[in-house]
């Protein structure tokens, strides 16, 4: 992958978290892989995006704030949207669903670097799954989604640990 070595010296695995609109998901997934990584002694930098740009420059949707702030995370940042450097800038973008997935895949340019995966991909109760948008429900979709996430981010620490991703 791109490189990719926690060795002394090496350049630090990038990574990014992608969803619709950079206020949901992708802002927690940031601050869970950032915790997971960092926790496996894996030198990463992880940021987060969105494929559009309703919410550009707006801080995470309150909801969220608030189960990660319950689980001791705190959610910086603002929303920004995905652009042509990502894909030169990161070694993984890490889609919270198949249809982000595919419109990263869709922008992507000639000659794009990064590896596009689903977050779930990692996720040993849901491989390949997709985490649903908890925007449009309640606080217990805003509570399933940071379990899966705690789940897919822990499980992609390891598999960057032990350099298979």
């Amino acid at each position: 992958m791109n490189d990719v070595s926690s060795e002394p010296g090496a350049r630090p695995l990038r990574v990014m978290a992608l969803c619709l609109g950079n206020i949901c998901r992708s802002p927690v997934a940031e601050a869970l892989l950032r915790r997971e990584l960092a926790a496996a002694g894996v030198e990463a930098t992880v940021v987060s995006a969105g494929t559009g740009d309703w919410h550009v420059g707006r801080p995470a949707d309150p909801r969220s704030q608030t189960v990660a702030a319950a689980h001791g995370l705190e959610l910086g940042g603002r929303a920004r949207q995905l652009g042509a450097a990502d894909f030169f800038e990161q070694d993984v973008i890490l889609a919270m669903d198949a249809n982000n997935a595919e419109d990263a895949r869709r922008l992507a340019p000639h000659g794009a670097e990064a590896r596009i995966l689903l977050m779930r991909d990692f996720d040993p109760q849901g491989r390949g799954e997709d985490v649903p948008d908890p925007y449009y429900g309640g606080a217990r979709g805003f509570e399933d989604m940071y379990e899966m996430l705690e789940r897919s981010a822990r499980a992609f620490a390891g598999a960057a640990l032990e350099k298979t991703v």
